[in-house]
């Protein structure tokens, strides 16, 4: 795996979950993968990560997130920062964040481990 590698899995992670299709997502993943959100704590293991997507695209149905480059950090890792703007299903109420997402890759090109920083939300 390399540099461009690992920026191009993260701009095809962001593009499936645009698309809303959890199906095409979470084969990304390794199975022993972790995710870490400022917002919503830490998440082991893809049983868990499944568990917290589902509900998170379940909750905000109409989630898109803009990115405008995508960095390579290293040969494994890549980040860019993201607006997020969503509709909460049950209050009807706009959501708009922004942040920073880090994801590492296994040498398979699997997800490893997922960071997102929330910088502001409204």
């Amino acid at each position: 795996m390399d540099r461009r590698e690992a920026a191009d899995l993260a701009r095809l992670y962001v593009e499936r979950s645009n698309r809303h299709v959890l199906d095409e997502v979470f084969p990304m993943f390794d199975p022993e993968a972790t995710y870490r959100s400022s917002q919503f704590g830490l998440f082991e293991g893809l049983d868990q990560i499944r568990d917290m997507m589902t509900g998170f695209f379940n909750s905000f149905p109409d989630v898109h997130w803009t990115v405008g480059a995508y960095r390579a950090e290293s040969d494994d890792t890549a980040s860019f920062e993201f607006a997020m703007r969503a509709t909460n299903a049950e209050t009807g109420q706009p959501v708009a964040r922004r942040g920073l997402e880090t994801i590492t890759f296994t040498e398979e090109g699997l997800i490893r481990h997922i960071e997102v920083e929330v910088a502001q939300s409204g």
